[in-house]
């Protein structure tokens, strides 16, 4: 078996190993052979119907449903593997952190993510995915509940951000979340700090 070979069938190897639906980059390989040819490799695989090349440099064993076919994976997802290239961290936009929260009714038009790492826009067929860049303290809690309330405050903003608001959150997050939450004060702006102050003296007195 020559080396090109031998790279071909450990990448395959590897690729049957992932869970369906998961997006992945040729980096998740380079130790199977050299960048041209786990490129050729994912090349020939794509052309035979293995993968799915979703966009640019992100692959993926599709999940194919008896009802509409090839199932491509969640824009998280996608916005995810493409920020881990470059050891970037993602979160989901505060206009949608809100929503999940149940602190707004408005549902996003768009597939927008906040990242540490540099704003682009990602094309995956006719949907536009953007990576929006942040400051890394509106990522302090980024994968985690708190982190979705973190995101919802910065997006509502100063005036929104009541203690009536932050009760709202206390109750959604739990209570041990929500301490979680408190850890990051440090990373706030002043007026967010002051709402859940503010919220932790009404919830003593009442």
């Amino acid at each position: 078996m020559n080396t090109t070979t031998k790279t071909a069938e450990l990448i395959r190897q590897r690729i049957e190993a992932m869970p369906i639906g998961e997006p992945f980059t040729p980096t998740a390989f380079l130790e199977c052979g050299t960048r041209a040819s786990v490129d050729q490799t994912l090349s020939r695989l794509v052309k035979a119907g293995s993968i799915e090349r979703v966009t640019r440099g992100v692959f993926v064993r599709p999940e194919v449903s008896r009802f509409v076919g090839k199932v491509m994976p969640e824009p998280f997802k996608v916005a995810e593997t493409v920020a881990k290239t470059t050891g970037a961290v993602v979160q989901v936009h505060g206009a949608e952190a809100a929503r999940r929260l149940e602190l707004t009714t408005q549902v996003p038009t768009q597939s927008v993510f906040v990242t540490s790492g540099p704003s682009k826009r990602i094309r995956v067929g006719k949907m536009e995915i953007r990576l929006q860049h942040v400051c890394q303290r509106k990522l302090a809690l980024a994968g985690r509940p708190a982190g979705l309330a973190l995101a919802a405050m910065w997006y509502l903003g100063k005036k929104e951000v009541t203690p009536a608001l932050v009760e709202k959150i206390r109750r959604k997050l739990g209570s041990s979340e929500f301490e979680v939450l408190k850890s990051a004060t440090r990373s706030m702006p002043a007026w967010m700090s002051d709402a859940i102050f503010r919220n932790e003296r009404t919830a003593v007195h009442a």
